[in-house]
């Protein structure tokens, strides 16, 4: 295994986090309430009730964030942009306010030396766009194009690299077939049109943004996926599996076609959801990079009901995070190489957009989150040892945040978060990452 400083030149490390998990001020400067407002507002629907009102209050702590972002040495970080921050209806009026927020953290950013990479959306849908039925909705597709216009005419003099859309598929089954996310509608394969509409809407948006010279990435949460057994069922309900978790939402932008869902049950129109020239507009803009969020690896065997084509089994044997998710470093470098063999020539240079874990506070809580960033990166830099060219990491999360529908129990930040003080202090993992990064520009000046 390559030691994990064996990553080329110019590789650019950052950090990564999203706009509701750290931003607080939800009614403050003209924000309008998104669909996470909402769903946090539904009793039991977040563990203990909380809500990303204040979060990490990063919208009047941002400058402290920077001052921790420029003591790590990062190259960049990864954001999103609260879409009802700039837009409280999804359409409509500009908010002023919420463009002059971006603008000073940018700016902020840039004199720090850090390059700022924004994400358009990361599942904080204005309310009001969910109200006439969210991604469900073709509309909505057209509504973000709108959206990234003005956010791009705003900043784009300042950043050249854009990422639209944060794991659509996580959007899509936990928001829209699960309801285990907002909006928490329980569709399971008719939320489907949900991840047309947000592809379609990826399309949309990047031809716009290259129209204005900006360079275009879209976020994936990908995972290899493996057979419980060798027998012919087990692998048809994995092949099943990552049509659904990877194909579905990889193919379409690289390929120009949509994988063969019918073992999912699935029209080939996706419910009616798919016109024609969907798929181009989908297609013709192209990637300029892959992000690729990676946590674990993906077992499957074959349904033990008929509810769905597949059933999702544990990977035995290995440890796990605080979250339960198995931790098995080397299925990067199998999901890194899989994607060369698979797309080929159509795969653009990637960029590892999360890649993290959480951790229980305890004794010694950083060790487990120190190896697993250490383990990664080597698995990393073994996929580059045979030619894939990934050009930067950023690891989730800068700060201990909002985590979704687990509220503030699970831990994956560089910096210690004390949410009934804001105050950041910073972990081992901290002096790790940033001692790592000065040992690779000392061993690969630029």
């Amino acid at each position: 295994m390559p030691d994990r400083f064996d990553l080329p030149a110019g590789f650019r490390w950052g950090a990564a986090t999203a706009a509701y998990q750290i931003e607080g001020a939800v009614h403050e400067d003209g924000r309008g309430p998104s669909v996470w407002d909402t769903f946090c507002a539904q009793p039991g629907a977040v563990r203990d009730g909380h809500t990303g009102a204040v979060a990490c209050d990063h919208y009047h702590r941002y400058p402290e964030d920077i001052a921790l972002m420029k003591g790590l040495g990062l190259d960049g970080y990864r954001f999103s942009i609260a879409w009802p921050r700039v837009l409280p209806t999804g359409a409509g009026p500009v908010n002023p306010a919420g463009l002059a927020f971006y603008d000073r953290l940018v700016d902020a950013l840039l004199e720090a030396g850090i390059a700022p990479l924004p994400t358009l959306f990361h599942w904080d849908l204005p309310q009001a766009l969910e109200d006439e039925g969210g991604w469900l909705n073709r509309d909505t597709a057209y509504r973000f194009a709108e959206y990234a216009a003005v956010v791009a005419d705003r900043l784009g003099d300042r950043v050249p690299a854009w990422i639209t859309l944060n794991e659509p598929f996580v959007h899509t089954v936990f928001g829209y077939a699960l309801g285990t996310h907002a909006p928490g509608r329980t569709l399971m394969f008719e939320a489907l049109p949900a991840a047309h509409h947000q592809l379609l809407a990826h399309g949309l948006a990047a031809s716009l943004l290259h129209e204005r010279g900006l360079e275009v990435m879209l976020s994936n949460n990908l995972t290899p996926v493996e057979p419980a057994s060798d027998s012919a069922a087990d692998a048809a309900a994995a092949e099943a599996y990552d049509a659904l978790h990877n194909r579905l939402f990889t193919d379409p932008v690289l390929l120009g076609r949509y994988p063969d869902l019918t073992a999912l049950g699935v029209p080939d129109d996706i419910f009616g959801a798919i016109r024609p020239g969907d798929v181009d507009l989908i297609h013709a803009p192209g990637l300029d990079g892959l992000g690729l969020n990676f946590y674990n690896p993906t077992r499957v065997a074959a349904p033990s009901s008929p509810d769905l084509p597949f059933d999702l089994v544990p990977v035995p044997d290995v440890p796990h995070t605080a979250f339960g998710w198995p931790v098995v470093p080397e299925s990067l470098t199998r999901l890194l190489l899989g994607l060369r063999d698979f797309y080929g020539k159509a795969l653009p240079p990637v960029t590892i957009t999360e890649n993290g874990c959480s951790v229980e506070e305890s004794t010694d809580p950083d060790r487990p989150r120190i190896d697993y960033l250490a383990t990664h990166l080597d698995a990393l830099a073994a996929a580059v040892a045979e030619g894939i060219d990934v050009r930067g990491y950023y690891t989730w999360s800068l700060l201990d945040n909002f985590e979704w529908a687990e509220g503030y129990h699970q831990r994956f930040g560089l910096v210690h978060v004390d949410f009934a003080t804001q105050r950041r202090t910073p972990k081992a993992s901290y002096a790790w990452y940033r001692d790592l990064i000065a040992a690779h520009r000392a061993s690969r000046p630029r």
